[in-house]
């Protein structure tokens, strides 16, 4: 089954639609996987340097989150203007889309940056962090920010190439990327040390360099997965076939537009494509930042409680990021399905690929969230030695997993929302959830009423709870269809992008 029957117009029965949501589905939860794998390397290696090192990666971790998810939501409105021009058979205009997203999104990363850099010195000072930390945490924010102008092509590249159904490759470099992240590790955190395995001892050459070790490694594994994300999208490979006219192209042919060897035309975006550019990406990154604002006030409630909680909180987040994993999977292919089908013309379609995905989802997220209720002491221990982190995070995990199921509602159907281009409401619900009831809850819970860590955690499990009701709503409401992005191009703007390419 090949994502290509959407365009055709042919009929999709039940089983169809399953069997092609899987087979987009399974390479997006292996790249998710990988990529809450190297988080889970990072905590292990950090938590065996102390509870110190682990609190200041811990403190800054929301703050990075907010500035990757910028970056990466502002590259989202590219990804769905290309998945649209596919569906409609368009690949000349997906390749201008992509080519366009470049610049745009080289020169965003690099003031996103700038701006990272100018705060990493007081940022953990106004995070409320322990004068012990404040160092090791400016300097593992800083490491990481620097690189965001490469990053930031990579989620392009990665974006893009999902639009295509290329799940595969962007699963496939996203393994690579976990692989190399350990091999980096190993090397940067520790110092020069002997191992003895399975019977033999050698000497293990290390820098020594602690946290600054794991943001360089780290770091470094994502450069060299973005770069060869933007060399296979830009399709540089020897052995592809000289372009024909995109008349003669088959249908896989078409889906591997952003391979073709072509001297590409750098320019700024403009016209239509900068205008569906930003009504796609502005409402996402709002949202990010302003949800990301809130996961960052959650720090400054957790803070009070000391180096024991916020090291227990962040490992917490870590654990439970295994769980959600698979439901972000089956979102990003939600994203692709439903905005082929919507770019098709298929609105019924992509509303069936809706409430299968979503479903899909729940049932999923529900088996992770017994998996990780039974599992989370031997988690803990995994990613701490400390008998008291360990306890937090146990209790923090098993009231978490109640909620799962309706978070997974909530992922899935985000993405079914952006898939048609849908991003203004579904983002109120978001930023208004996290902020109307997590953080007024958290605070009460963890303050006036003293339940610690665990009660930070009953606020999260509560307000994700609500926040699939709210989506789920929405959904079945079928009011996303009806506020899709508008693709169509005027005779004059079509007629002279595709002079400007030639």
């Amino acid at each position: 089954m090949n994502i290509d029957i959407i365009k055709s117009g042919h009929p999709l029965t039940f089983g169809e639609r399953l069997s092609l949501t899987a087979k987009l589905a399974w390479p997006a939860i292996i790249a998710q996987l990988s990529s809450i794998l190297m988080q889970y390397i990072d905590a292990a290696m950090v938590g065996r340097l102390g509870a110190d090192s682990s609190a200041a990666v811990g403190l800054v971790s929301t703050s990075l989150w907010l500035f990757w998810g910028v970056c990466a939501a502002a590259t989202s409105g590219f990804s769905v203007q290309i998945a649209h021009r596919l569906g409609a058979s368009d690949a000349d205009s997906a390749r201008r889309i992509f080519r366009q997203g470049i610049i745009a999104s080289l020169l965003l990363g690099i003031v996103i940056s700038l701006i990272g850099l100018a705060i990493a010195g007081p940022l953990p000072r106004w995070l409320g962090g322990d004068p012990q930390i404040q160092n090791q945490a400016s300097v593992y924010f800083a490491v990481f920010v620097s690189a965001l102008p490469i990053l930031t092509l990579n989620y392009l590249a990665s974006g893009s190439l999902r639009a295509t159904g290329s799940m595969g490759v962007v699963g496939g470099l996203n393994v690579m990327m976990c692989a190399l992240d350990v091999i980096f590790n190993l090397f940067l955190i520790f110092p020069t040390r002997e191992i003895s395995l399975w019977g033999w001892s050698f000497i293990l050459p290390g820098a020594g360099l602690g946290v600054l070790g794991a943001a360089l490694g780290t770091v470094a594994a994502e450069m060299v997965s973005a770069a060869c994300m933007m060399w296979y999208a830009l399709g540089v490979q020897k052995g592809l076939k000289e372009e024909r006219p995109d008349s003669s192209l088959s249908p896989a042919e078409r889906r591997e537009f952003l391979r073709k060897r072509r001297k590409l035309n750098w320019r700024l975006p403009k016209g239509l494509v900068l205008k569906n550019a930003a009504k796609v990406s502005a409402p996402m990154t709002l949202e990010h930042a302003v949800i990301c604002g809130a996961q960052i006030m959650i720090t400054v409630i957790v803070a009070p409680l000391g180096t024991i909680a916020i090291a227990a909180n962040a490992f917490a987040v870590t654990a439970e990021a295994l769980c959600y994993m698979p439901g972000y999977g089956i979102a990003d292919a939600a994203t692709t399905l439903t905005g082929q089908s919507f770019g098709a013309g298929r609105k019924d379609l992509a509303k069936n690929f809706g409430y299968m995905t979503v479903g899909l989802g729940m049932a999923i997220m529900g088996i992770m969230g017994v998996a990780l209720w039974w599992f989370a002491p031997d988690v803990m221990a995994l990613l701490s030695p400390v008998a008291a982190i360990q306890s937090e995070g146990v209790s923090a995990l098993r009231i978490e997993a109640w909620a799962e199921p309706m978070f997974g509602a909530a992922i899935v159907a985000y993405g079914v929302m952006v898939g048609v281009g849908d991003t203004v409401r579904p983002a109120v619900i978001n930023f208004s959830s996290i902020w109307l009831i997590r953080v007024p809850l958290a605070a009460i819970f963890a303050g006036p009423l003293d339940m610690g860590l665990y009660g930070v955690w009953l606020a999260m499990c509560i307000e994700l709870s609500l926040r699939g009701a709210f989506f789920l709503w929405r959904l079945f409401s079928g009011a996303w269809l009806r506020h899709g992005l508008k693709t169509d191009e005027s005779p004059a703007e079509a007629m002279l992008e595709n002079t400007t390419t030639q």
